[in-house]
């Protein structure tokens, strides 16, 4: 896939993409969303012919202790085979314990333990749908004592060890350093380049929570200044990748999403224009 801008497919916005064809690098659309036989599932099949498309998939949990659920990880790979996307990716979470979901992604100790469980997971995942997965950085709101690792010397092993890529989320970047007191540009450092394939971007709220500022990655807003600095960092560090913008609550006119788009296309476009000077 071209490094351009995309905007994630969400329902509401489903009959007006389908109508107008409104022009945007790539779509996404979550991988649970689209599992079974639908008018839906049909209309994106349709998009197919005119958009390039990325699957994102938010309940595979690929940090589970019990292994990947193989009935669910069927239908992901029947639906990944359905819609040829350009792009597979999950998180470095998990969310399935005993058989029972949880409808969050929920963090992982950043320990040789869990590297070792993961790194089973993705090479499961890899071996089952035949191509590589993009492993997303989560938004952390607490830091083990335990871990071994920083969170992206944990990401950089796992690709190493499993040939998986990276989804590089700027906002949860965003998120997780100021929850954790980081320095944001700092978690850039030592990252594989080469195994990052994409970027995304969204908006967070801000809660205060015992006399202190808690950021929630809540997809809820446009993106705001700070992420965006950030991104142009990564970008000018890491070179130009596929982007998206991610929006979930809230959901504003699509007018909206797709001029967030074309804000990150700017700065994807400003990446290749020095690209093409120093060459």
């Amino acid at each position: 896939m071209l490094p351009v801008a995309g905007i994630g497919l969400r329902s509401p916005h489903l009959a007006e993409i389908a109508r107008d064809r409104p022009a945007t690098g790539f779509l996404e659309v979550h991988a649970e969303n689209y599992l079974a036989a639908s008018p839906a599932r049909q209309a994106v099949e349709r998009l197919r012919q005119d958009y390039e498309l990325s699957i994102h998939a938010v309940g595979l949990s690929l940090g589970s202790a019990d292994g990947l659920d193989e009935v669910h990880l069927d239908r992901v790979s029947a639906l990944i085979a359905r819609l040829q996307p350009a792009l597979v990716s999950d998180h470095l979470a998990w969310s399935v314990s005993d058989g029972r979901y949880f409808n969050d992604l929920l963090p992982l100790p950043y320990t040789e333990e869990a590297l070792q469980l993961v790194t089973r997971n993705v090479d499961r995942l890899q071996e089952k749908i035949g191509r590589q997965v993009l492993v997303e950085n989560p938004s952390c709101y607490l830091a083990f004592n335990h871990s071994t690792l920083t969170e992206p010397e944990f990401l950089s092993e796992l690709a190493r060890r499993t040939g998986c890529g990276l989804l590089l989320d700027a906002n949860n970047i965003v998120v997780t350093a100021h929850n954790l007191r980081l320095d944001p540009t700092s978690w850039l450092n030592d990252l594989p380049a080469a195994a990052i394939g994409e970027y995304h971007l969204a908006g967070h709220a801000m809660n205060e929570a015992d006399g202190e500022t808690i950021l929630i990655d809540d997809h809820g807003s446009r993106v705001s200044d700070n992420v965006w600095s950030l991104f142009q960092e990564i970008v000018r560090r890491h070179g130009p990748r596929p982007t998206l913008i991610e929006w979930d609550t809230d959901l504003p006119a699509i007018g909206v999403l797709l001029d967030e788009a074309r804000r990150a296309d700017e700065a994807l476009d400003a990446r290749k224009g020095t690209d093409a000077r120093a060459a």
